[in-house]
């Protein structure tokens, strides 16, 4: 049963964190285009089948248009953002999304009930799915999106290719057949040559993907990547083609009306990713030349065509060092990082789906596409980024704040203060996008929003996109699908403090405990400190420093190991941001934590560092503590991530050998394999097949 909740929604101008805002120069230029939005009829109600930022994006653009939304929602997010941002709310089953955003029954009983005329999908879920748009279509309900026959035929990685080779857009050498087993895929690959690109034939978003580089890795890859199909997809037919190592991955977004006319909006540098998900986002590129792009968009255009194509959708080229490009796949929808698009261009891509589905013409031409500024998106997740570049963290967001006290900056979100970041759902937190002249204003402008950015409670990845952006080689626009694995080659480890980052470090903490302890001072009276300077100890790590700090006004005067260093700031500890002054260069600091003992946590450069400040007598008696023994992670292994357990491959007893495979764990999806880091037997079992798991529990124990 659905069950209708009619509100008032909220005013936009409170979903701040719930919809993009900002206010870069093309942001002013999608709200201008609202005044023109009214003059056409289009919908009076569109449900919004999806959840979070995306359906808060939708909403937004409705809202503009002058169209009343209606929500779905699952149970446990019946508080959720798109929730109150809608005039009227369904709920459509509990929180797995089989049973709910999945829940095609669901959602048709929830159009019923709310008499929408049209359904907009977002991203994932049901967005691609062509036996759900037919059944809109039975009932006389507009899908905001492409018909049935693109749907299907860009959806089958196997019949696009064949399709973009007869609308001569250029393909990647592989198999066009389905792989029916696992040694077909070993005969195969080797018939192609390594390395192999195995993927799910209804797949996308980097689910059902493996790279294989000998036989023993393929017959891993067709079992992982079946499994992982047939769970996201329902769908675990397979593909084996060639794989362009040390590629770029650039998009180009495309748009076109049921006329017959199509235009392609520039391309999109996706290089930057992780277990091939995107994570860092671009446009333009630094890379294509104008001829080049120019025959990437067409090629785009000439198979939108090819499969009559009407809405937005996207279109996704590998390109090799030298251009040469090749036809990966097309999203049959709105994709996830549009927002870069609409920076560059002035044009409201949800706004003109919209427009499309009711049946207008493009209100553009292909010259009147722009390439103005530059614009760059960030991936904001909730994830430990220390763990394989990124693995899910849950948790309550206990305090969240968005950088939009920052020029040029938009954000996309669906969460605020509260929210619930659980296993059940994508763990992304917003889509961070900054908007400048060039690349080197827009570049600037995302190291500040994240360094302004306020995530307590999970997990977030904002150390790896910070160190990503300011990387010298990112920076020069030498990047690739390999970015990551090659500037990290033994894993993400956070920013490397050089001597003098080092320094400004522990001045801040030692300026920060001083700051605290007048502050007491003030409260419990004169016999609590009488000192104007302090000799102390600030350790980090394994290294202990001698600081003494002296104080004038609101500057700190501190010397670190005989360097001096000046430190000045309002120093509200109250705040969760505390910008400061060091050596006459601004910083941004957060203090996450700080306790009685003298132990605080500062993120500082967009990493976490843990110090302890410490008086000369605390120091020398802290000597005589003894130490915590760590635990020996080679006898135990304990689940990296909050998740349910997939198989189980040993029992107690048994004899594993270095590299074997213990158990899998599917977390958001993707299953992980976690395997044994030397040669032991098994002590005892303490999971099974269908568990949930949360971090760090033990699973199995080895001798």
């Amino acid at each position: 049963m659905t069950e209708v909740n009619s509100r008032k929604s909220i005013p936009l101008s409170q979903c701040g964190n719930m919809a993009s805002r900002g206010r870069c120069p093309s942001m002013k230029r999608l709200l201008f285009a609202s005044k023109v939005s009214k003059e056409y009829k289009t919908f009076d109600k569109i449900l919004v089948a999806n959840r979070g930022e995306i359906a808060c994006r939708v909403m937004k653009t409705c809202k503009k248009m002058g169209i009343q939304t209606v929500a779905v929602h699952s149970d446990v997010d019946s508080s959720a953002v798109h929730v109150k941002m809608a005039d009227e709310a369904v709920c459509v089953g509990p929180a797995p999304t089989s049973k709910s955003y999945l829940n095609m029954d669901a959602i048709m009983e929830a159009i019923r009930s709310t008499g929408a005329q049209a359904v907009h999908p977002g991203y994932g879920f049901l967005s691609e799915n062509k036996k759900f748009a037919k059944r809109l279509a039975a009932e006389g309900v507009t899908f905001i999106g492409p018909d049935t026959h693109a749907i299907h035929a860009m959806g089958d990685k196997i019949e696009s290719k064949l399709i973009a080779k007869a609308a001569k857009v250029n393909t990647i050498p592989g198999f066009d057949g389905v792989v029916k087993t696992a040694e077909d895929a070993v005969t195969i690959a080797q018939s192609i040559g390594y390395p192999v690109m195995i993927k799910a034939s209804a797949g996308g978003g980097g689910k059902g993907m493996r790279i294989a580089w000998n036989d023993e890795e393929t017959r891993d890859g067709f079992r992982f990547s079946s499994q992982e199909a047939a769970s996201s997809f329902g769908d675990d037919r397979l593909l084996i083609e060639k794989y362009i190592d040390n590629p770029r991955h650039i998009e180009i977004q495309v748009l076109a009306d049921k006329h017959g006319n199509a235009l392609w909006l520039n391309e999109r540098e996706c290089s930057i990713q992780r277990r091939n998900q995107k994570v860092v986002e671009e446009a333009p590129s630094t890379f294509l030349d104008p001829v080049t792009r120019k025959a990437m968009g067409e090629q785009a255009v000439q198979l939108a065509k090819a499969v009559k194509y009407s809405s937005a959708g996207t279109v996704e080229f590998l390109v090799d060092s030298s251009k040469n490009f090749y036809f990966l796949e097309m999203n049959t929808r709105l994709q996830v990082e549009h927002p870069i698009t609409e920076c560059i261009t002035g044009v409201d891509l949800v706004e003109q789906m919209i427009r499309v589905a009711k049946g207008y013409q493009l209100q553009h031409k292909q010259e009147e596409i722009p390439i103005n500024g530059w614009a760059i998106e960030s991936r904001v997740y909730a994830e430990d980024p220390y763990k394989s570049f990124g693995l899910p963290s849950i948790g309550r967001l206990s305090q969240y704040q968005e950088p939009l006290n920052l020029r040029n900056v938009r954000v996309d979100s669906g969460i605020q203060e509260g929210s619930d970041i659980s296993i059940y759902y994508d763990p992304m937190i917003s889509k961070l996008v900054t908007y400048g002249a060039t690349r080197a204003e827009a570049l600037a402008l995302m190291e500040d929003a994240l360094d302004n950015y306020v995530i307590r409670g999970v997990t977030h990845n904002i150390p790896l996109l910070r160190e990503i952006i300011t990387h010298p080689r990112f920076i020069s626009g030498d990047i690739s699908t390999s970015f990551l694995p090659e500037v990290y080659p033994d894993g993400f480890k956070g920013h490397q403090l050089d001597r003098g980052r080092c320094r400004e470090l522990l001045a801040s903490a030692a300026a920060l405990y001083v700051t605290s302890e007048l502050r007491a001072h003030r409260v419990l009276g004169p016999q609590r400190c009488d000192s104007s300077s302090w000799e102390l100890c600030v350790e980090l790590g394994k290294e202990l420093h001698n600081v003494s700090v002296t104080k004038l006004g609101n500057t700190f005067t501190v010397l670190v190991d005989e360097e001096k260093v000046e430190v000045s700031g309002d120093w509200n500890l109250a705040s969760p941001l505390l910008p400061l002054t060091i050596n006459n260069t601004q910083r941004m600091f957060q203090c996450l934590s700080r306790a009685a003992s003298g132990e605080m946590v500062l993120q500082f450069l967009g990493t976490s560092f843990k110090v302890r400040v410490l008086t000369k007598l605390g120091a020398q008696l802290n000597s005589y503590m003894p130490e915590k023994v760590p635990e020996d992670t080679t006898s135990i292994l304990r689940s990296p991530m909050p998740g349910t357990v997939i198989a189980v491959s040993v029992k107690a007893g048994d004899t594993v050998a270095e590299g074997q495979e213990i158990c899998v764990i599917e977390a958001m999806k993707m299953q992980n394999s976690l395997t044994a880091v030397k040669p032991a037997k098994v002590k005892s079992v303490h999971c099974k097949p269908g568990e949930t798991v949360g971090e760090g529990d033990l699973l199995v124990e080895l001798e």
